[in-house]
């Protein structure tokens, strides 16, 4: 179940953040991204944070950005208990749905190459696939934009 975070889950979110970033990057950029380290409660007040919910547990966060003219992934963190079992896509399926009801024809999505090596490491692909057809993903491994079809 996906669905807003809860102001008191504030806490929560950066702790999912910090177990699905940390790991990978700290050996990479020597430091935690700012998805690990930021507070919440702001972007949960404004309602950019989604979470991702299973069997009463938070599995993965998703915060979105509205922007003048396209809806940002600003981050997706998925808790490594809960990693390679689709649920990126399945999110990245939900920010396009957002994107449709908010009117946007373009989502982005900012990574690069140190980003895109973390993935390959895991067998990842760089950015993601296509999801149910409806976005089309950019196969450079930088800053990604997918416009709606």
């Amino acid at each position: 179940m996906i669905r807003l975070a809860r102001p008191e889950e504030a806490d929560a979110v950066r702790q999912l953040s910090a177990e699905a970033y940390v790991p990978a990057y700290v050996p990479l950029f020597g430091r935690a991204p700012m998805p690990a380290r930021e507070d919440y409660a702001p972007r949960i007040a404004r309602g950019e944070v989604w979470v991702m919910q299973v069997d009463e547990q938070l599995a993965a966060a998703l915060v979105l950005e509205d922007r003048s003219s396209y809806l940002l992934v600003y981050s997706i963190a998925i808790r490594p208990a809960f990693q390679r079992r689709g649920f990126a896509a399945e999110l990245l399926s939900f920010a396009d749905q957002q994107a449709a009801a908010k009117g946007f024809g373009e989502i982005r999505l900012y990574t690069n190459e140190k980003c895109c090596a973390i993935r390959r490491s895991t067998g990842a692909p760089a950015i993601a696939k296509s999801v149910a057809g409806r976005i089309q993903v950019s196969p450079a491994c930088n800053s990604s934009t997918w416009r709606r079809r």
